[in-house]
């Protein structure tokens, strides 16, 4: 269970944040320096208690419309070896010092709790309380289970999103023994969307996670943060 500290983080999230965003692919706005404001989110633990695991929403205001965006982070107290594309920064905490912030998606404990709560055997937590789970972050998934252990995982950003090409391992199999790959689509812009069922990218998917975040003038949106689906071969 992550335990939430009431303390900084020098810089900010929110800080790393505004020098990381408008070097991604895709990010829609126009400005050099966006304006953010913390919108939502929640947390997975890490089984071994090492990793911060957070799935953040934050809206840029700098344009003539906001924008919501949404950035999975993984926290650790080291470097993540083979992970230098994927860090946002370093970021002194309050209590625990220094700490390795990094865009999620690279970091392989991140990606393995998220199979697991898209398979429903992840609970998601409150993003600001300790053991305080999320019932508004729901998951979908069809077909047979498959292994989290991961072999392999290649990160590809692109102008709509972030796509996880993940190999995994059977469990209890041979050592070496593919258990096949799948496919994590990251929503990075969100767009409220009351009929997930009807979204195409979910029709064809064998999985999906649906949260809330909050508009600027404080109403609560929802709709799709990930989708999962077979990796074309």
């Amino acid at each position: 269970m992550a335990v939430i500290y009431k303390t900084t983080m020098t810089p900010s999230k929110l800080e790393l944040l505004t020098a990381w965003l408008p070097r991604q692919p895709w990010y829609i706005g126009m400005a050099s320096e966006p304006h953010l404001t913390k919108a939502g989110g929640f947390r997975l633990d890490d089984p071994q208690g090492e990793v911060g695991i957070e799935f953040m929403v934050v809206t840029d205001t700098s344009g003539e419309r906001p924008r919501s965006y949404h950035v999975p982070l993984s926290y650790r107290g080291a470097p993540l070896d083979g992970a230098d594309r994927g860090l946002i920064g370093t970021s002194e905490h309050g209590v625990l010092g220094r700490r390795w912030v990094y865009d999620g998606t690279h970091d392989p404990v991140l990606v393995a709790q998220l199979l697991d709560l898209l398979q429903g055997r992840a609970v998601p937590q409150a993003q600001s309380e300790t053991n305080a789970p999320a019932p508004s972050v729901t998951s979908y998934f069809t077909g047979v289970g498959f292994s989290t252990v991961i072999a392999s995982a290649v990160v590809d950003d692109r102008q709509h999103g972030t796509a996880i090409v993940v190999e995994t391992m059977e469990e209890a199999g041979p050592h070496g023994q593919s258990a096949g790959a799948v496919t994590i689509d990251v929503m990075r812009v969100l767009r409220p969307d009351t009929q997930v069922s009807q979204v195409d990218a979910v029709r064809a998917a064998r999985g999906h996670v649906v949260a809330d975040w909050r508009s600027k003038n404080g109403e609560e949106s929802r709709g799709l943060f990930v989708v999962l689906r077979d990796t074309a071969r």
